[in-house]
């Protein structure tokens, strides 16, 4: 069975930073895409950025480019989001999530979510 777990999160001063990380267990962790969402109260969950198999391949949505930095270390099984310059709101519960085909398709796997607050 597929577990996420995330960590990381916490309270941070607008212009702060955060490093989420997210640990995978109960299949092999280098074949599959990683993802991070997040959900703001009151809100859908949104994309935010996404890492092929390899690292290669990234990609973000637009609130959050030249901000985010998503990556991979494979022999640890963990994916990271480095969040710079955070501002208000960007607070939201932040999930990381992973593909249920190596070829592809929907994110098929969730973690808990780890809040990550920003005061202004």
């Amino acid at each position: 069975q597929v577990q996420l777990v995330e960590s990381g999160g916490g309270l941070v001063q607008a212009g702060g930073s955060l490093r989420l990380s997210c640990v995978a267990s109960g299949r092999t962790f280098s074949g599959y895409a990683m993802g991070w969402f997040r959900q703001a109260p009151g809100k859908k969950r949104e994309f935010v950025a996404g890492i092929s198999w390899n690292g290669d391949t990234t990609y973000y949505a637009d609130s959050v480019k030249g901000r985010f930095t998503i990556s991979r270390d494979n022999a640890k099984n963990t994916v990271y989001l480095q969040m710079n310059s955070l501002k208000p709101e960007d607070t939201a519960v932040y999930y990381c999530a992973t593909k249920g085909s190596e070829t592809g398709g929907s994110y098929d796997y969730w973690g808990q979510g780890t809040q990550v607050t920003v005061s202004s």
